[in-house]
Order: C-alpha cells, then sequence, then structure tokens
C-alpha cells in the first residue's frame, strides 16, 4: 500500500469576506489544503508559522497592498504566487510580473481557471524539481553561473540573484540555446508558458525584469539582444560547466 500524496499547500489572501471564503472551500473541495488571510499582515504570519506551495494574492487590500507582499513572498520564501485584481491596466499586469508573479488573473473569474493556473504553475515547479536531482554543473555567460541543479544565478561575488520560476525557466532556455533567434511562440512552447499566459506580452515582459537583472544598463542590452521580427537572442557566449 502506497501513501497518498501530501496534499497542495495554499495560501489564499484576499480581504473580500464574500469571495474569500467561497474560494478557499472551493479549492478545499478539490483536495488543497488551504490557509485563508484576510490581509498582509495576516498573511505574514502564517508564512512564518506554515509552509506553502503557493500563495494567491489579492492586489488592491487595506494596509500593505498584494504587490508589496508577493514581493516579499517571492524573496523571503521563493514559491510561486498568482496575483488577483480587478485592475484591468496592463500597468499593473507588468508591474505584478516585474515583482516576480508568476501568473495574474482578473477578477471576476472561474475558481476553475483559477484551479487550472495552479496546475500548470505546479507542473512548471515539478519539472524543475526534477531537473535538480539530473546533476551538478551549470552554465557561465557573461558576469554570471546559471546552475539548473540549483535553480540559482550567481553572480561574480558569488550571490545568488532571485528569479521568479518563469524568468529562471527562460533565462535556461536561452542560455541553452546561445546566439540562437528565438521568437516569442518557440519560447513559450519551451516554457510551457502557453497554456497559462496572462496576457499576449507575457515573453516581453520576462525578458524586461530579467534585463534589469543581469545588463549593466537593462536600456542598452547587451546580454539578451531583440531580433526585430525574430524574438530574442542571447547574445553573450555560454561555456558549459561540467559538474565537479
Amino acid at each position: 500500500m502506497t501513501d497518498s500524496p501530501s496534499p497542495v499547500r495554499v495560501l489564499l489572501v484576499e480581504d473580500e469576506r464574500s469571495i474569500r471564503e467561497p474560494l478557499a472551500d472551493y479549492l478545499a473541495d478539490r483536495g488543497f489544503s488551504v490557509s485563508a488571510a484576510a490581509d498582509a499582515s495576516e498573511a505574514r504570519t502564517l508564512l512564518g508559522a506554515l509552509g506553502f506551495d503557493i500563495a494567491i494574492c489579492d492586489i488592491m487590500m487595506p494596509g500593505e497592498d498584494g504587490l508589496s507582499l508577493a514581493r516579499h513572498i517571492r524573496e523571503a520564501f521563493d514559491i510561486p504566487v498568482i496575483l488577483l485584481t480587478a485592475r484591468t491596466e496592463e500597468v499593473d499586469r507588468v508591474l505584478g510580473l516585474e515583482l516576480g508573479a508568476d501568473d495574474y488573473i482578473s477578477k471576476p473569474f472561474s475558481p476553475r481557471e483559477l484551479v487550472a493556473r495552479i496546475a500548470v504553475i505546479l507542473r512548471r515547479v515539478a519539472r524543475g524539481g526534477v531537473a535538480t536531482n539530473v546533476g551538478g554543473g551549470g552554465f557561465a555567460f557573461d558576469r554570471w553561473v546559471l546552475k539548473p541543479g540549483e535553480r540559482a544565478l550567481i553572480d561574480q561575488q558569488g550571490v545568488s540573484v532571485a528569479l521568479s520560476s518563469g524568468e529562471f525557466e527562460l533565462l535556461e532556455v536561452l542560455v541553452r540555446h546561445p546566439r540562437q533567434v528565438m521568437s516569442r511562440d518557440r519560447l513559450l512552447d519551451l516554457t510551457g508558458g502557453d497554456e497559462s499566459e496572462a496576457f499576449d506580452r507575457a515573453i516581453d515582459n520576462r525578458i524586461s525584469r530579467l534585463r534589469k537583472k543581469l545588463e549593466i544598463d537593462p536600456r542598452e542590452p547587451q546580454v539578451i539582444k531583440t531580433v526585430w521580427g525574430g524574438g530574442y537572442m542571447l547574445a553573450a557566449s555560454v561555456t558549459r560547466i561540467d559538474p565537479s
């Protein structure tokens, strides 16, 4: 007899009780282990006491907003984050993703859609988890070393730079295909992102976030270059580092 898999642990942060409680019940009915918080302060307490596999955060909340909380979660706990909001402007979507969120869903939404988004993101994480068991080594390029086995980006001082799961997967694809023009569709296919993209410019926004972390001057990128009409290319040479 085999043990049943542990349920996915979800942190749900939503200040509107009329949304929070039914959504928590819906997720629990589908096998998730849900901890619900009414604001960022309560969420921080839960984060410090419990372990989670994914966080779902409303943006518009009293006190600390969901964008600030999402940044804290990505930096301190490195778990995927889905943002919920009634806002529809693209600038808010871009800001949320630039802060490290993995996905974005606008209210009103179908709970079934949210469950599907959760499943896609967790599959991405699982694929990354399998890769970490393959072996060590990495890829040296420009001033950086990417270590897939540790899911880490290391700078020249040996300091690890935080990447969201989407950013990491995109950068890994680029370093495995150096100096090759990669279309947006191809990048979506290779990162598994086509199933859950919140809007058409998802790859462009991830590239923008990566440039802010990789480039000396993100306005004049030298590592990841845009190929007009084609897509993007990692322009730096890449050296494979064998496992020690």
